[in-house]
Parts: C-alpha cells; structure tokens; sequence
C-alpha cells in the first residue's frame, strides 16, 4: 500500500463500514475500506447456507434493495453476492486481507491526523479520520476445559455435509446451538445438546425454531443434557457434569465431533491500543452517540462494534446501526467544512494583504 494521504479510512469491510464508505463518498469525502480477512469475512465464516434471521429490507445497505428469489431471508451467499454488487455499483475502494496494526496519532495540534501501519507491509497510510467498523464477533468463546484444543472441537459450524453420519456433542442453548441442531439433525448427523440451564432459554431462540427444536428433544431424536456443563474433553468422548435431583453426577458423552456454540467475543486490540474502552465488566467503545466519535478525536466507531462483546442478550444488531454512517458523515463533513472555510478565508486575507501592499507600492512609486 503507498505512502500517502486518505480524507477517511474505515476499517472494516462489512455491510455498515461498507455502507459508510458509500455515504463519505457521497459527500465528496475520500474514503477507503481496509478489511483484515475478505469481503464480508464475518459473514463469509458462516456454514454454507445460513439464513439471515432479520428480513431483507433491515439488511440491505446504502438504498439498494436486498432481493432474493423466493423473498425469504437471505442466505450467506445471496448476502455476500449483494455486498460484492454494491461495492462494484458504487466503485468503494477496498483492500481485502488488510489487517491494520497500529494506529498513530500524527501532530494533532492543527487537525487529527493518524498514520496506519499494516501487518506485512512496510509502507504505511495518513487519514484525517479512523472509523473502526470492526464488529463483536472475532473469536469464539471458550469453556477453558482440559482437552478444548483438540482437532475435533471447534467454535464454529462448518459445511453440514461434513458431519453426516457422526455423533455431534453441541455445547450451547441459543440461536446458533438451536438451529446448527436442527440443520445437523435433518443432514443425518447424530446430534446431542449440552446447555447449563434448567431448559432452554425462553427469550434466546427465534420463534420459528423453538417448536422444532422442542419436539427434536421431547422426541428424543435429540438428547439433551440440561444444568450441564463441560469438564473434559477427549478425543473420543466429552465429560459433563450433570447436576440431578440426587445431586451432581459425571456423564461421559461419546462423540465424533464437539461444537462449542456459546457466543463470540470482540477483538478489542485496537480500541484498548486508544484507550477508548469503558470500565464495565464488559467493556465496550466510549463514543459520542450523536456523531459516533470516540474521546479521541479523528476516530469513530460505527456498526456492531459499538456494543463491544455482546455474551448473551444482543442489543447491537446491523438493522439498528445504519444512521451510523450519517452521523459519522455529518460530523466529518462539517469539520472538513469548516477547515475549509478557515483556509479559504485565510488565503483571502492573504491575498488581500498582497494587493494592499501592492496599491501602496504603485502608491509610493508612481510611473510617471
């Protein structure tokens, strides 16, 4: 990447820092998109076919409707497709498997500026503004038990194909546990559920997969383990600990494969390099809710990154995050504004000031 001079960057390439890009653009704000992974890479982990649980119209980004062909909710791949088209539509520059290392404040005394430096590359890029669009969903939670880096376990659900016929343990009771059960469950995997509470949770499901999964489990078709948590893991089999009317026993579950469904958690590098982080147990980006601005001035926060690590209960969702990119926008647009008023009134005095002294050298020294 060359040396060089950006009004904005956004870091971030999903839907709202590409919806963000967009609206600088419109404003004649330079902008560029720089995406540690590809296009949409939160998106773009999901197991194949994943269905979106918000509508369309509440996905779609920067007025382009968000159309499929049996209008139900968008699959991973009909949405990655879409961001592919609105960036070509609206020519954003994005630099795909970009990560940003370190941001540097550059002599703020006049106006921020922050110098980027990348993983890998040795040049690096001045911006005027940093708008961190960087999500809450970097890595997996972990149950931190004996035996969870094994090959077999993993955080995330893959291609389905894959566990046909095999014995699935998932670990977890919310939305993505519930409906990787079920979608195991129709492709012929053995599926088994381990979730710490009494039931499952009244309010964590979506509507159109409780009654399936509640009569997967009442049916026996999946085995479910309730007040039961993780203590071992082996390459053959999950150890839990289950807590029964006689007391808490120990019951070894036999698997294939261990999915550990409980959440995600926030890469917040950056934010804590800013110094930008509340002091909450659950600490999250400090911003200025009207124009998204964090207490460091040039650096914005915009999408699901402002919710930081959401554990359980999600608030931040990318259907209440697009006046974010207006509110960045208007902010930076009056601020650019105004420096520009500053510099063309300065210039004007300038040259004022020059044909001043020039009438007073005609003055002085007259032609004839």
């Amino acid at each position: 990447m060359d040396n060089g001079l950006v009004d904005a960057v956004v870091i971030g390439g999903g839907p709202i820092g590409i919806e963000t890009s967009i609206e600088l653009r419109r404003r004649g704000i330079e902008s560029l998109v720089c995406e540690a992974g590809a296009l949409g890479h939160t998106i773009a982990w999901w197991a194949p076919q994943t269905r979106w649980f918000s509508s369309n119209d509440r996905i779609a980004i920067a007025g382009v409707p968000l159309h499929t062909v049996d209008q139900s909710k968008a699959s991973r791949e009909e949405y990655l497709n879409y961001l592919r088209s609105v960036v070509d539509q609206f020519h954003v520059p994005v630099k795909t498997f970009t990560k940003v290392q370190s941001l540097v404040p550059v002599d703020q005394s006049d106006e921020p500026k922050w110098r980027l430096a990348f993983a890998g590359q040795t040049n690096s890029l001045e911006t005027k503004a940093v708008i961190l669009a960087i999500g809450g969903t970097d890595f997996p939670n972990r149950l931190n038990v004996p035996g969870e880096s094994l090959p077999h376990v993993d955080g995330y659900l893959r291609e389905v194909h894959r566990y046909h016929g095999r014995r699935v343990l998932i670990v977890g009771g919310r939305n993505s546990a519930v409906e990787a059960a079920i979608r195991l469950h129709r492709s012929g995997a053995r599926v088994m559920l381990s979730y710490h509470g009494e039931s499952l949770p009244t309010d964590g499901i979506k509507y159109w997969l409780r009654p399936e999964i509640d009569g997967l489990i009442r049916s026996g078709s999946v085995p479910a383990w309730f007040h039961s948590r993780v203590i071992r893991i082996d390459s053959d089999a999950v150890h839990l600990q289950v807590q029964t009317p006689a007391g808490e026993e120990e019951v070894r579950v036999e698997a294939d494969d261990v999915l550990t469904l409980i959440g995600y958690r926030q890469n917040q590098t950056l934010f804590q390099e800013l110094g930008i982080l509340s002091d909450e147990l659950e600490p999250k980006p400090i911003f200025d809710p009207e124009t998204m601005q964090t207490p460091r001035p040039g650096i914005y926060v915009a999408g699901t990154a402002v919710g930081g690590t959401q554990s359980s209960k999600y608030q931040v969702f990318l259907e209440n995050c697009h006046d974010h990119s207006t509110k960045i926008a208007d902010h930076l647009q009056r601020r650019f504004d105004s420096r520009r008023s500053t510099v063309e009134s300065l210039s004007l005095h300038r040259q004022t000031e020059s044909l001043d002294n020039l009438r007073q050298r005609i003055g002085l020294q007259p032609e004839s």
